[in-house]
Parts: structure tokens; C-alpha cells; sequence
């Protein structure tokens, strides 16, 4: 499932089929197939307006972000803190022997904060190898270098360094942190991923309590502002896609109870 998913998301993805119909059209233009030669890149040209320039990626993505707010850290203390990895960029840290962080970093930074607030907390850190033509790198061990180097105990971090996706993230990390009932258990990840995240671990028999970062928008204020660079565009909207797609997935297949788990 894991290599399935990899190989159609490379085609599916919105960037790619601009890509994708850009050659096609181009390829055809000298053919009989004018036609559709012309329709691929008028396909092209509307997915590039439409999804780099005006808000759609914005209007996906705002009801993932704002579907699980932060849990209230009144009452009892927190016993586990569980940061999934994706905000490392696992081959670049193997290759440079480097800290290399991309758009999701808060992900750790903010575990950081949080095993500082509660320094009696276990702290999981959730990643393994996503490549499948490259050299295998391993998310949890780029991840490791940067939390221990902003002080984090070494001690105190659990590695789970087998996970290859957000399903297996949950499967394995419940198996590593063995929560016994009644703890209570944070979980750090970007908040447009936070609703998809949060069904897998149900599912899992692993409550946990959410406790988004990396927001990509600063709220419904955004709804109406377009992109200055269509690049930037279609990279929210291949995340923001990806997300909707991985939900609808992951409740067919019944790896998640709700299509949009909810709190």
C-alpha cells in the first residue's frame, strides 16, 4: 500500500498534472490530435490560474487547520509528548551531517517547548525512510540531532525509526510508548494533517491529544487572498489535495473510523 500510494500520488498530484498536460499538449500540437492538444494546455493554463494564483489551495486546507484546536493543559499533567516526524529533511541531514529543517519545523520546536513545560513527559519522535529510489534516510535520526541539540535529554527521547507513513506512524509508536490507561498523551504535528493524524490513532486504541503546529494560513482572513507566486500556490494545493485524498483513503480502507475525525 505504501508503494502504491507513493507511485499515484507522483501522478495525481495537482503540480504534476500541469506537468503532465503541458508535455501532452505540447507532444500533440504536431499530430491530428490538435484538438485535444489544445484542450491539455488550456488544462494547463486554468490549473495554474486556478490553483497558483487564486485561493483554492487556501479554502481546502483552512477547514483541516482549524478542525482540531489545541488541548487544554489544565487539570492533570501531561505524561507523553509524540512529534511526528516531516519537518526534517532526513537525506540532506545523513548526507551534510547538518541540522535540515523545512516549512514543518515548529514540529519540533514545539515539542521542544513542550517536554521543557513538562520535564517528567516521555517524548516519542515518529519517522522512518519515505524514499523508494534513493538511499534509505531515516526521519527519526534527523529529527534526534535537532532535538537533542536544543537540549533535549537524550534520555528522555524515544526513537521510533520504522513508520513510513501517518498509519504506521500510529501503529508504531503506540507499540514503542506502550500508554497505560489514563496517561495523557500529546500529539505535535501540523495542523492541516492534525484531523487525518488524529483518526489513524484512534484507530490505533491510542488516545491522544492534539496539538497542532505549522499552520499555513492565518485563519478565514485568508480565504480571499490570492498568490503572488503560482509556484506557492501549487504547493498548498498539492499538500492541502494530499490531505483530503489520504482522509478519504484511510476511511475506505479502514485504517480511520470518520472521514473528517472531528473532537
Amino acid at each position: 500500500m505504501f508503494y502504491i500510494s507513493k507511485l499515484a500520488w507522483l501522478l495525481i498530484q495537482p503540480s504534476m498534472l500541469v506537468v503532465l498536460l503541458l508535455i501532452g499538449g505540447v507532444l500533440l500540437l504536431g499530430t491530428r490530435f490538435q484538438r485535444t492538444a489544445r484542450g491539455a494546455l488550456i488544462g494547463a493554463a486554468v490549473l495554474v490560474v486556478v490553483g497558483g494564483i487564486l485561493p483554492l489551495s487556501t479554502w481546502l486546507i483552512l477547514p483541516l487547520e482549524d478542525r482540531f484546536p489545541r488541548a487544554d493543559l489544565s487539570g492533570r499533567p501531561i505524561d507523553g509528548i509524540i512529534i511526528l516526524g516531516g519537518g526534517e529533511e532526513a537525506r540532506i541531514a545523513a548526507g551534510r551531517h547538518v541540522h535540515a529543517l523545512n516549512m514543518a519545523a515548529e514540529r519540533m520546536t514545539e515539542g521542544v517547548a513542550l517536554a521543557r513545560r513538562y520535564p517528567n513527559a516521555k517524548v516519542v519522535f515518529s519517522g522512518g525512510s519515505t524514499n523508494i529510489v534513493l538511499g534509505p534516510a531515516i526521519g527519526s535520526d534527523a529529527g534526534a540531532m535537532v532535538l537533542e541539540d536544543l537540549g533535549l535529554d537524550e534520555g528522555r527521547l524515544l526513537l521510533e525509526r520504522r513508520a513510513r507513513n501517518t498509519f504506521e506512524n500510529a501503529l508504531f509508536t503506540k507499540e514503542l510508548a506502550d500508554p497505560k490507561p489514563g496517561e495523557r498523551w500529546l500529539l505535535v504535528t501540523s495542523a492541516w494533517h492534525m484531523p487525518r493524524s488524529m483518526g489513524l490513532f484512534r484507530k490505533a486504541g491510542f488516545p491522544v491529544e492534539a496539538w497542532p503546529v505549522d499552520y499555513r494560513t492565518v485563519g478565514n482572513d485568508d480565504a480571499y487572498v490570492p498568490f503572488y507566486s503560482p509556484s506557492e500556490g501549487l504547493r498548498r494545493l498539492d499538500t492541502a489535495v494530499r490531505e483530503w485524498v489520504g482522509l478519504a483513503v484511510n476511511w475506505l480502507t479502514g485504517q480511520s473510523d470518520q472521514l473528517l475525525p472531528a473532537p
